[in-house]
């Protein structure tokens, strides 16, 4: 049996390679082909084109890249149509993968999409691309469920599996032992985004930010957790650029969930980093720069109050967000030294992402496996002796 993925960026990579491991409880002799990162790579994937080549985001951004980006999905799908998998996962990525699934599901390939595209925030008729190229739906959010089931796309909520690998309890003070920070003084985590897109929007206003907080509080130390080689040399570039090559900033290579348990609160890029920092229990600021013809066209089409995941599912403004023009060093840094002086919020904020932690523990991968599993069937059937 033969299960072909795409998981287009870290966060995907990271869910394509919980799935793996939960399918091959059921099914021990499957192969999972397609485009994955390392996590995947490590759990027995087989990855035809490299993942980062698909981790672009903003409207510009995609159009720069987008000959490249056609090219591989037009070879993956004469790849996937010359020889049929049994099904096809798309992991996220939907201006990639809901395309190929469409041209999969009309050759009658089974195709599923892991995380629901943001319907619920901009762009709400593509529930009709949607429909037209997904055979079931799994989404992380209990919010999505309806959405789908009201469009008559069958649909399964499978909870978040961050929430599933973070523990409830998390020890400051152990961690900085490890990773050798003092236990006095403020310790800031700056996830600049796993792009390296976000990157160059990000890393200057990111460490531009951090001087101004060093002025209000010159004891304080960040940690800059990076997802790749590349994301973390265009922040050493940024770095040399504001000459901050020494402490308080210390870049890691990966370690994210660390820097943030270590962290008295962090300075986010909008994305999933934000759920994994309210997981871990940590305040934040969220700030977030696009081009700015992809901004001044994003700004029409987003019909959400909020783009910070902890802000959208508690229905609440728990987290200052600051975007585009009002993501500015000033801004930042005032917001940030506001918020560790807050004792009140500091105190309540942890309680609110514990209901929310809680809500989202689901054992995502298991329940995503049995999504998939009655999917197959017809296939295990037929490769009985």
């Amino acid at each position: 049996m033969r299960i072909a993925m795409v998981a287009g960026e870290a966060s995907g990579d990271a869910l394509g390679s919980h799935l793996i491991s939960a399918l091959r409880d059921h099914l021990p002799e499957a192969k999972f082909v397609g485009i994955g990162g390392p996590k995947m790579l490590a759990a027995g994937f087989d990855s035809w084109f490299q993942q980062e080549a698909l981790a672009v985001r903003g409207i510009v951004e995609v159009v720069r890249h987008y000959r490249e980006i056609k090219g591989i999905r037009d070879k993956l799908a004469e790849m996937l149509l010359a020889d049929p998998p049994d099904l096809f996962v798309g992991i996220d990525a939907p201006d990639f993968n809901l395309g190929l699934e469409k041209r999969l599901k009309t050759a009658r390939i089974t195709t599923v999409h892991y995380v629901s595209p943001t319907i619920w925030a901009w762009r709400p008729g593509r529930i009709r691309s949607i429909r037209a190229a997904v055979s079931h739906m799994l989404v992380l959010f209990p919010f999505e469920e309806p959405i789908y089931r009201e469009a008559g796309i069958p649909v399964t909520f499978v909870g978040h599996p961050l929430a599933d690998a973070i523990g409830e309890d998390s020890d400051r003070n152990a961690m900085r032992v490890q990773l050798r920070l003092p236990a006095e003084g403020k310790v800031i985590a700056l996830l600049p985004g796993s792009r390296q897109s976000e990157l160059e929007y990000l890393s200057d206003l990111f460490i531009a930010a951090a001087k101004l907080i060093l002025q209000s509080l010159p004891q304080c130390r960040f940690l800059v957790p990076l997802a790749t080689r590349e994301t973390r040399a265009l922040f050493e570039a940024a770095l040399y650029r504001h000459n901050a090559m020494d402490p308080p900033f210390t870049p890691l290579f990966g370690h994210a969930q660390d820097a943030i348990v270590a962290a008295d609160a962090a300075l986010v890029a909008s994305g999933t980093a934000t759920l994994e920092t309210a997981l871990l229990r940590r305040p934040m600021i969220i700030a977030y720069r696009l081009s700015p013809i992809t901004y001044a066209i994003a700004r029409h089409l987003v019909h959400t109050r909020w783009v910070g995941l902890p802000n959208i599912l508690a229905g609440d403004y728990l987290v200052p967000e600051f975007l585009q023009d009002d993501a500015t060093p000033a801004n930042l840094a005032q917001a940030m030294v506001n918020l560790l002086a807050d004792e009140y919020v500091l105190k309540e904020l942890p309680k609110r992402f514990g209901a929310m932690h809680r809500a989202l523990k689901r054992n995502a991968a298991e329940r995503a496996a049995a999504a998939l599993l009655p999917l197959l069937a017809p296939m295990r059937t037929r490769t009985l002796p």
